[in-house]
């Protein structure tokens, strides 16, 4: 079946974006609800994604395939998210530094980037990077965070658009 245009954009999304969430794909696509998504996914992608075993979406190496999405074989990972993960990911406690709240992550985005976010952004920036399996979190009387991966070893690009 050949796609759309924009169902192919969409595809990439879901590529770049993996593993991720119904409300992620809301946001970047401009939709109303996670319910629009997956109405979308089914009748549009539904050979080309799944859902893994914590119901995150995922694209099909036919998928990545269709798109042009090449694995790095040759130096470090390649991870894009949208701008703010970036910043997060810049600024984050590295692998062998105390883990740090979502507060001071906040705090260090306004001094290096000189950018406010509100908190609950800043979290839901941290629980993306957790996601693709670049930061980890230490369950502590509250979650703190740090880098999972040498910084060196990833390449984290913005999905955003200029």
């Amino acid at each position: 079946m050949a796609l759309s245009d924009e169902a192919t954009e969409r595809l990439a999304d879901v590529v770049a974006l993996q593993p991720t969430k119904n409300s992620e794909l809301e946001d970047r696509w401009d939709m109303d609800s996670g319910s629009e998504v997956h109405q979308y996914l089914e009748a549009e992608l539904k050979e080309y994604y799944y859902r893994d075993e914590n119901s995150l979406i995922r694209a099909t190496a036919d998928a990545a395939e269709l798109v042009g999405a090449e694995p790095d074989d040759d130096g470090p990972r390649t991870v894009r998210v949208p701008a703010l993960e970036v910043s997060v990911f810049d600024v984050v406690a590295g692998q062998d530094d105390d883990p740090e709240s979502v507060v001071s992550v906040l705090h260090k985005l306004r001094e290096t980037h000189d950018l406010d976010p509100e908190p609950d952004d800043v979290r839901s920036a941290l629980r993306g990077l957790e996601r693709r399996g670049v930061v980890e979190v230490v369950q502590r009387t509250v979650p703190v965070f740090r880098l999972a991966v040498e910084r060196d070893s990833v390449v984290v690009e913005s999905i955003d658009e200029d």
